[in-house]
């Protein structure tokens, strides 16, 4: 058997967890495959490169050396990838977008406008929950573009190396039935809400440490989360079951009808990301300002907040989405 790259990765995670049953949890594996896979590489390299017993499993001498050449190979051989990835899409004209997001209030409408400006654009689109995901796969050359959401002042963290600039910034937005007996006011106070249940989407985001804190402050701590898909989250809505956070531009169904915070207790920030190396970032300003371009069609769907907008200027398009972003907190896209 010749040694490859999985085998390694094998090594590694046997090493890292103390056991071979958690590496093979880890590694999606049934033990007793990995186990056989362990015994195959110890034939090949002629002794046993772990002792095991009930304790776990220990590296010996000769698997301290494995370990140390594997832990200088992996990541040369991951960061030869990337930068394969990124130089295999050097010649990529600005005919290709790949987009990655969930959810996104935009990407129905940027889709649209890219395609309308140039029909031959070969456009495609990927959905996560994870952000570190979409920042991953950006980073590694195989999205050109991340859609994401960010929840009050937080932003991606900077570990894949993503440049990230701000379309817009909305007040986070509750979601209640048209009978509720607060769904008459055009603002509710958090505090109202205290006796809800909640329902959210899974993923990072608002009901993580935001929500937590908006409530504290409000003087209650949240009851009952629910956690669904996006239909899951408007059908137990609709059924009274729950009320959920919901951005400014999101269009409910007809039996439902969505209301402000007072006091915007949460804030939500719509973010576009790329790989500074990447072919796509000599094509990223156009891609924001066509990002942009499709929040503020957004609107139209929403004559109502588009009139609080007027008179609140901290909110929408701030500076055409120029500035930076730097890196930091956890977030999740958006719903």
């Amino acid at each position: 058997m010749n040694l490859e790259l999985r085998h390694l990765r094998v090594v590694c995670a046997i090493a890292e967890t103390g056991s071979v049953t958690k590496a093979a949890s880890t590694l999606g594996l049934a033990q007793p495959a990995l186990t056989a896979q362990l015994q195959r590489i110890e034939r090949t390299l002629g002794g046993a490169l772990f002792e095991r017993d009930r304790r776990g499993a220990r590296p010996t001498a000769l698997g301290e050396l494995v370990l140390a050449r594997a832990r200088v190979l992996l990541p040369a051989m991951k960061g030869l990838q990337d930068e394969a990835a990124r130089l295999a899409g050097a010649g990529v004209t600005p005919t290709r977008y790949r987009f990655g997001g969930v959810n996104s209030p935009i990407l129905g409408r940027l889709v649209h406008r890219l395609g309308a400006d140039q029909p031959q654009a070969q456009i495609s689109t990927y959905a996560s929950w994870s952000v570190d995901e979409l920042a991953q796969l950006a980073a590694g050359g195989r999205l050109d573009f991340a859609l994401v959401g960010a929840c009050g002042d937080t932003t991606p963290s900077a570990e894949f190396g993503l440049r990230w600039r701000e379309v817009a910034v909305d007040p986070v937005l509750v979601l209640l039935p048209r009978t509720h007996p607060l769904a008459g006011r055009a603002e509710v106070p958090l505090v109202e809400l205290r006796r809800e249940r909640w329902v959210a989407a899974p993923g990072d985001g608002c009901f993580g440490d935001c929500f937590a804190a908006a409530c504290a402050r409000a003087g209650f701590t949240p009851s009952k989360v629910y956690e669904t898909d996006v239909r899951g989250c408007v059908d137990l809505v609709e059924a009274g079951e729950a009320v959920a956070l919901c951005q400014a531009t999101f269009r409910p169904p007809a039996e439902l009808v969505t209301r402000r915070l007072a006091g915007v207790p949460l804030r939500w920030r719509l973010l576009l990301g790329w790989h500074p190396d990447s072919p796509a970032a000599r094509h990223a300003g156009a891609v924001l300002e066509a990002a942009v371009a499709a929040y503020t069609d957004s609107l139209a769907a929403h004559p109502g907040y588009l009139a609080w907008l007027l008179g609140n200027p901290d909110f929408g398009v701030r500076r055409a989405g120029a500035d930076p972003v730097a890196g930091g907190g956890g977030v999740r896209t958006g719903r």
